[in-house]
């Protein structure tokens, strides 16, 4: 059956709007038609080389959709369900899931180098970080679709695949960020708004966004921030000065540049935790002096995927939609159809807007 996608024919090359076709779901398989694809950044990061994957591929990681057919097998799940789609699916059998890190898996990623489809003209396709979820309709493994709970509408919860369990995550589960706490969450895109959600959850006292563009302001403090600071070589000076002159307990960096990780840490306090969560490239290096790691006694981590378990954070994340706790519809900035995907990449690379999310 023939679908439209989004097809990413080789490296720095920019996306096809074309027809691809895809099989039936083979057995232990699922095929979702989507209702709504989230443009994250990590897509972008996959269509420059940033991050590796098999090409030609149909990219998209962020979606949510209803089940249209199942393979032999699949139980949980079945036509007319609703469900999320989970790009890192774990195995359950290597190192990192025995120890029950199963944002680590080593094995999360190997369904990217499968033949999800063809082209019309019979080319093989790759799925992109395991779900393609840049077309009309997918099939995936059935480890790659979450049964989605009620109260909460299908289109938003697209964005629960990535940015939000990324951006809870970072704050509830790496930092621990803790009521009464202080926090500054540098990048205000999909992930920046949805740490800020997630810090005000957790009773932080004070919530300081920052960001290059003075047009994020107004949606920063939608999403819970306390004051915005316009990003500068001053930001570390700035945020000392809104916190008694101590820095932020936590700092939470979510653009993955070397400029933004390094002011990061110069504004956690003495002792504090500065977590990592931008996806930055090779070229990025970030210098400390062995003095100022003794000195400041800070904690820096790298965070991966918020260390979330989906199947145990989904429920929890729609639990707080339900209570009025987490508003997902503020977390999408623009609506736009498939052919706008490249545009919203545009946008991207300069620094505008939140989350774009494709609806079908």
């Amino acid at each position: 059956m023939a679908v439209r996608a989004a097809v990413l024919p080789a490296i720095g090359a920019p996306l096809e709007i074309t027809g691809i076709e895809l099989p039936d779901p083979g057995p232990g398989q699922v095929r979702v038609r989507l209702a709504a694809a989230g443009v994250c950044h990590s897509d972008l990061s996959l269509s420059d080389g940033t991050m590796r994957v098999p090409v030609p591929a149909v990219l998209g990681h962020e979606g949510a959709g209803t089940v249209v057919a199942v393979g032999e097998g699949v139980t949980h799940v079945s036509p007319g369900s609703p469900v999320v789609l989970n790009w890192a699916p774990s195995c359950g059998r290597c190192h990192a899931c025995a120890l029950g890190e199963v944002w680590l898996c080593a094995n999360a990623l190997n369904g990217a180098a499968d033949v999800h489809a063809r082209t019309t003209d019979g080319t093989d396709l790759h799925p992109g970080l395991n779900v393609a979820a840049f077309a009309e309709e997918t099939v995936v493994a059935a480890s790659c679709v979450l049964p989605l709970p009620d109260g909460v509408p299908l289109v938003d919860a697209a964005l629960l695949g990535c940015a939000v369990l990324t951006g809870y995550g970072a704050v509830h589960h790496s930092a621990r960020v803790g009521s009464g706490e202080t926090v500054a969450v540098f990048g205000v895109g999909g992930v920046g708004l949805a740490t800020l959600q997630a810090a005000r959850i957790a009773g932080a006292s004070r919530i300081i966004a920052v960001d290059v563009s003075p047009e994020k302001e107004e949606l920063a403090r939608a999403a819970g921030a306390t004051d915005y600071v316009l990003a500068s070589g001053n930001t570390p000076r700035e945020i000392r000065g809104l916190t008694s002159r101590q820095g932020v307990d936590v700092s939470v960096e979510c653009v993955g540049r070397a400029v933004s990780i390094r002011a990061a840490w110069e504004s956690t306090r003495r002792g504090g935790r500065t977590t990592v969560v931008g996806i930055g490239g090779k070229d990025q290096q970030v210098t400390f002096n062995a003095l100022e790691l003794f000195h400041w006694g800070r904690t820096l981590s790298g965070c991966v995927y918020g260390n979330s378990d989906p199947s145990r954070d989904v429920p929890l994340l729609a639990e707080h939609v339900r209570e009025g706790r987490l508003d997902l519809s503020t977390l999408v900035t623009d609506r736009i159809t498939l052919e706008d995907i490249p545009a919203a990449f545009e946008n991207m690379l300069a620094g505008k807007g939140g989350r774009a999310v494709v609806v079908f």
